[in-house]
């Protein structure tokens, strides 16, 4: 059970939703940066569960224990460790479990996979819990990026039939970037709060789930980052994405919408402008062959709605080979999307910086 990634800059994420901790080891930071450990709890605060209705009432402090890595606030060049306890765990809301896989969830090809022997509470290693270290690990590559100019942020687009706007393509102020980057519930109009709680409220009355889409953008990368065909900006980015539970989907700049286009609309007019090229629009989303052109790099992810609902399911017993019936017991969120925001940016911190 691989569960790395990065070269230049590597994140190995280890532990279970229910184990006695989990946790993340970051090879390759250089040494003798310091590194704001009040920001970096600050972003893992966004993610942390038990905060917000929206959200599941599980409470965990989230607080990483540096194992090593760290002398004072000063990087070393060692290897980074950080482990952050479990303390508030329910193992027997998960019993049902077992032999009943949970539709939506990876529960069954886990099974199969690893011969009935992953650890199935809480999700086990596949469970959402595991990004608090992989935010940890993007919270300590930000604070890298930004000493190079670079920053990210993301906001809720979506959550199901409500909308918030989009960024602006081709001028993002730093403003609206340090909001997004420290909000709870990141939007960029704010007034879309109200529906898109009322959205989630409604699935969680109805013992049901909603999903949604995230949108992040990076500012301040140079043009010439990235490597043609395999090695592209936007190759990088999607695999860090993808490794997030729940992401069943990417779109980069105008994403699907430029199949509806013809060529003399979706491409990218250039110009110059103090002296710098820039693209009059950003269709491509900052990217071409793979590489970055200066303009801001953008994405949307979509977020699939959370398996784990209390209505009843059908699945299957997979001891006794027969049709069945779940019900899910615990604690679940009935909209991971804002808590997903923050774990967003946090990879494509990492997948920055590894370009970088």
């Amino acid at each position: 059970m691989s569960s790395t990634f990065g070269d230049k800059i590597k994140i190995s994420v280890f532990g279970e939703s229910h184990g006695s901790g989990i946790g993340v080891v970051i090879d390759g930071l250089p040494a003798g940066e310091k590194i704001d450990m009040d920001a970096v709890l600050a972003q893992m605060a966004r993610r942390a569960p038990g905060r917000d209705k929206t959200a599941t009432p599980r409470k965990e402090s989230d607080l990483p224990k540096i194992l090593s890595g760290m002398l004072g606030d000063t990087l070393t060049g060692a290897p980074l460790c950080a482990v952050i306890e479990n303390t508030n765990t329910r193992s027997q809301d998960y019993s049902n479990l077992l032999t009943k896989p949970r539709p939506g969830h990876s529960d069954y090809t886990a099974f199969v996979k690893y011969r009935a022997s992953n650890d199935i509470r809480g999700g086990g290693h596949f469970s959402g819990r595991i990004t608090a270290p992989i935010v940890f690990a993007g919270a300590v590559c930000r604070q890298l990026l930004e000493k190079k100019g670079v920053k990210i942020a993301a906001h809720i687009e979506r959550i199901g039939n409500v909308t918030d706007e989009r960024f602006d393509p081709v001028d993002i102020s730093p403003e609206l970037m340090e909001r997004l980057s420290k909000s709870s519930f990141a939007l960029i109009n704010t007034e879309k709060e109200a529906a898109m709680r009322a959205e989630v409220e409604s699935a969680r009355l109805d013992m049901d789930s909603v999903g949604g889409v995230i949108e992040c953008a990076v500012t301040g990368l140079p043009a010439g980052v990235g490597e043609p065909m395999f090695d592209g900006v936007e190759g990088a980015i999607a695999k860090a994405v993808f490794g997030v539970p729940a992401v069943k989907g990417i779109e980069f700049g105008a994403g699907f919408e430029l199949a509806r286009m013809r060529g003399s609309a979706s491409n990218d007019p250039f110009r110059y402008e103090n002296g710098s090229v820039v693209t009059e629009t950003n269709n491509c989303g900052g990217i071409l062959g793979g590489i970055t052109d200066g303009m801001p790099v953008i994405f949307r992810a979509a977020i699939k709605p959370t398996p784990s609902i209390s209505k009843p399911q059908k699945t299957v017993d997979l001891q006794t080979g027969e049709n069945a019936e779940l019900e899910v017991r615990g604690r679940h969120d009935p909209c991971i999307v804002p808590r997903a925001v923050p774990v967003i940016e946090a990879v494509a911190a990492v997948a920055v910086l590894n370009l970088m």
